[in-house]
């Protein structure tokens, strides 16, 4: 173009199209909003009505557990599961759950991205929670909590002993403890370093059991890390705003998977137990986040201990693979 008006040629005008009707505005249809946005009134109609019955099955739960403190635990745990699979129904989260939990006296280690873990878990077996001591002053959740046997620990360290304490007695009374080592919810999208001192009642419990939680699908489609934020909380998130977004969606989905459970004699100490645990969480929660298959991994495999390197040379194992373990047999 800019050559031919070098050399002085006109070129023709372009032609006009012959339409004289403007286009509308909103294409003609019955098209309505992404199952992915927030919908209109349908939308915040949904999540009043969600709440509503959030609330009142709660309520009606704290009656229920009352009235039940005379009974054995085994009455109350029936209740409680029945009770949070209510309360996931009622929040629109659908659960798939992929192996089964080992029963008894387990610790449970699971990664924690949001407060709908409690109620997720709590679906699926009878156990005790870990919780932070601000859980407890929750209006009606909080009483819940309490009533259905949660152990609510402090952030200082003057409570630590107090808490260790009631929870070496849990595991030792047969009951399951269920753990989040991560110490604080993330965001989603990875898995915290697991802290140590988490794992300093896993001497009590006859097993350790690791078990991740991956929010998997929002409107019925495989999640992205922009929908993430739906489900996970954390920073300076308000707990009633955050519960409002989650209301208003639709087709969530919730995956468990319950891993190969192992004795906590496998592993040398708290360090290699916490590694291991984070390792298995970590890895199967980025395959889910990758919408591929969920299936439990096996347990950490260490190599036998030896008395003495003689011993491991005879047997073709060669060196241990921890050498802590080797010292403590000899």
């Amino acid at each position: 173009m800019s050559e031919a008006i070098m050399r002085g040629i006109t070129l023709p005008k372009p032609r006009r199209l012959a339409r004289k009707v403007p286009l509308p505005r909103r294409v003609p249809g019955s098209a309505r909003r992404g199952v992915l946005e927030d919908g209109p009134a349908g939308g915040r109609l949904r999540a009043v009505l969600r709440l509503a019955g959030v609330i009142l099955v709660t309520a009606l739960a704290i009656v229920v557990l009352f009235l039940l403190t005379v009974f054995p635990r085994r009455f109350r745990a029936w209740a409680i599961q029945g009770f949070a699979r209510v309360q996931c129904w009622l929040v629109g989260v659908r659960l798939q759950v992929v192996g089964k939990p080992a029963g008894g006296s387990t610790l449970y280690v699971s990664n924690h991205c949001s407060w709908l873990d409690i109620p997720v878990l709590m679906a699926q077996m009878d156990s005790r929670f870990v919780a932070k001591a601000e859980l407890a002053r929750w209006p009606i959740f909080g009483l819940f909590a309490q009533l259905g046997g949660t152990i609510f620990v402090g952030r200082k360290r003057a409570g630590s002993a107090d808490d260790a304490h009631a929870m070496a007695e849990s595991l030792r009374a047969g009951h399951g403890l269920v753990l989040f080592p991560e110490g604080t919810t993330s965001d989603g999208a990875r898995v915290l370093p697991f802290r140590t001192t988490f794992f300093a009642a896993a001497d009590h419990a006859a097993r350790v059991q690791p078990v991740t939680i991956v929010y998997d699908r929002m409107g019925w489609l495989p999640t992205c890390r922009r929908d993430r934020p739906v489900f996970a909380w954390y920073g300076d998130m308000q707990p009633m705003t955050h519960l409002w977004r989650l209301l208003r969606r639709r087709g969530a989905r919730a995956t468990v998977v319950f891993h190969e459970p192992f004795a906590p004699e496998l592993l040398p100490d708290r360090e290699q137990l916490a590694a291991e645990a984070a390792r298995i969480i970590a890895t199967s929660a980025a395959t889910l986040r990758q919408n591929r298959p969920a299936v439990p991994l096996p347990a950490p495999i260490v190599a036998t201990p030896f008395r003495n390197l003689t011993d491991a040379t005879a047997a073709g194992q060669g060196e241990p693979r921890y050498p802590i373990m080797r010292l403590a047999a000899a």
